[in-house]
């Protein structure tokens, strides 16, 4: 993220001037015992050197002294001393890093960029050369003037190698030393920065505290779920201005209630909805009787009709103020009504939906049979930009990735008959280069696994999806069950043609499961066909 505008107009240039073998870094910071240290730009060049720009906008001119206005403000700046002891602090620290061994100095310099401001050509600068200032008549050969600039004011150093610029890169973006890398230590750290802006994000409740229907939606990633969990939370305990409220959090997948029951257990008392689960398990708790997911007939109309009637009887301490319902797009039609019957005022009952269209996976459709006011977020924060780059052109809209860098997404190329064999190989080389079993899952988009069926079989649901929370083995699931839920690595086993209904949802589904590390095993021309020339294109195929 930059901090300007400026600096990011700078950035653009460079990036689209400099050659395939140079490297730009922006806002790289750096804290000594002196200071805390910003550089607006890197640039590092084999057979050049390396260059430490400082970024300055608005109108810049030098008048004993340098100065600058923006946004009607003039005051006098320092940017040839913030350059060079910028230049100076990541020398320093650069070479006294193992990484950089024994390669001594190599040639730096600093520099001034103005993209707003003019310069003469003979303009005279006593603390900076003109060939090391760039204004807005620069800009043009911008990347030529770092390379013919970068050895002119550090002229007696060697030039910089590839060798040189791989590990300058290494220790100016903090990487590990090779052989020490440890890939769930960064996943927990980018997990940590996704939480932040997840909590930043929620502040969208704040928009809908006096609106009482509302639909929130948004990609995989955009911490919908969190959001749910929270807008729960906030009606069941309510605030000083508006009451608390008998609420009701629901949702389809078994696996997402169970995540909704282990983290509403942790809250205080008052917090907790009054009822958390699927919505199958609030008809069981009306009464209703027990059916089977593959009976469409009794899931579809037999039990929303039953549903409705016991709604209807509920004593009023019974029915609920508010309902929330997360991956709403499960539902269908006919299930809506038992849960505006459950409200205490079907008129005025708050009625909370969090929905992605481009999830639904099941041939069922459904809308809730009132007004909602839409609120839609915008921001992928759960994926890695590779992985939202990724599965990004299946995303509803325009969204924008702020879910930090990871490692490259990886695609496999196999049959859909061989697809499960490969993709427990692609399993064991995750754990060989390091990731703890507790954050790798394997999720097929055809048949299930085959250690998903035996858990399954031998010991039920609830012990099968206890694995997944515990964090201890490997997770084998299927694109259906995981809306939701997510794991550090991932890998996505097409063991299909694609011919189904809703290919390319499950497509969709599983590749966004994947917080850090996407590996998607499967036949290259089924990729093109359900996900488009697009996703084919970014996974390398």
């Amino acid at each position: 993220m930059f901090v300007t505008a400026s600096e990011q107009a700078v950035w653009e240039l460079l990036r689209d001037q400099l050659g395939d073998d140079d490297v730009l870094l922006a806002n790289v910071r750096l804290t000594t015992e002196a200071q805390d240290h910003e550089a607006d730009l890197v640039v590092v060049m084999p057979g050049y050197g390396v260059r430490v720009l400082e970024v300055k906008g608005g109108s810049v001119w030098y008048d004993d002294g340098w100065w600058q206005s923006a946004g009607g403000e003039h005051k006098e700046i320092h940017p040839v001393d913030q350059a060079r002891n910028n230049k100076y602090a990541l020398r320093s620290f650069a070479e006294h890093q193992p990484r950089w061994g024994s390669r001594g100095r190599v040639a730096w310099a600093h520099g001034v960029v103005a993209p707003y401001s003019s310069f003469a050509e003979d303009d005279a600068m006593p603390d900076l050369p003109r060939f090391a200032l760039h204004g807005r008549g620069d800009l043009a050969h911008l990347a030529t003037r770092a390379r013919q600039n970068a050895y002119r004011l550090d002229r007696d150093q060697r030039l910089t190698n590839h060798d040189d610029v791989e590990a300058l890169v290494d220790i100016l973006t903090g990487r590990l030393a090779r052989g020490t890398r440890n890939p769930n230590a960064e996943a927990e750290d980018r997990a940590a920065e996704a939480d932040r802006l997840t909590e930043q994000q929620a502040m969208i409740l704040q928009v809908t505290r006096l609106l009482n229907r509302v639909e929130v939606r948004g990609g995989a990633g955009s911490g919908k779920t969190v959001l749910a969990l929270q807008k729960a939370k906030e009606l069941q305990r309510g605030r000083a201005d508006v009451p608390a409220q008998r609420t009701a959090l629901l949702c389809y997948s078994i696996g997402l209630a169970e995540y909704f029951k282990r983290e509403v257990a942790t809250w205080k008392r008052r917090e907790q909805p009054a009822f958390v689960g699927t919505w199958e398990e609030l008809g069981r708790m009306w009464g209703a009787p027990p059916g089977t997911r593959e009976d469409s007939e009794f899931w579809e109309e037999t039990l929303p009709g039953l549903m409705t009637d016991l709604a209807a009887d509920l004593p009023d301490g019974k029915k609920y103020d508010a309902v929330v319902v997360d991956e709403a797009q499960d539902f269908a039609d006919s299930w809506w009504r038992p849960l505006m019957t459950a409200l205490r005022s079907e008129e005025d009952g708050g009625l909370f939906v969090f929905a992605d269209e481009n999830q639904r996976v099941f041939s069922r459709f459904g809308r809730p049979p009132v007004q909602l006011v839409p609120l839609v977020l915008d921001h992928c924060l759960r994926n890695t930009k590779q992985v939202f780059e990724a599965f990004g052109p299946m995303t509803p809209g325009r969204m924008y990735a702020r879910g930090g860098e990871g490692p490259a997404v990886r695609f496999v190329a196999t049959t859909p008959e061989d697809a499960l064999e490969v993709a427990d190989d692609q399993v064991d080389a995750l754990l060989e280069a390091g990731w703890d079993p507790g954050r790798v899952a394997l999720i097929t988009s055809g048949r299930r696994h085959p250690v998903q069926l035996e858990i399954t079989e031998r010991h039920g649901q609830e012990a099968y999806w206890q694995g997944y929370f515990d964090d201890e083995d490997v997770f084998y699931g299927h694109v259906l069950g995981c809306k939701g839920l997510e794991r550090s690595a991932v890998v996505l086993c097409l063991n299909e043609d694609g011919s189904r209904d809703r290919a390319r949802e499950r497509l969709y589904v599983g590749m966004s499961r994947a917080t850090d590390q996407l590996v998607v095993v499967g036949d290259p021309e089924m990729v093109r066909a359900v996900g488009g020339p697009e996703v084919a294109k970014r996974l390398g195929i």
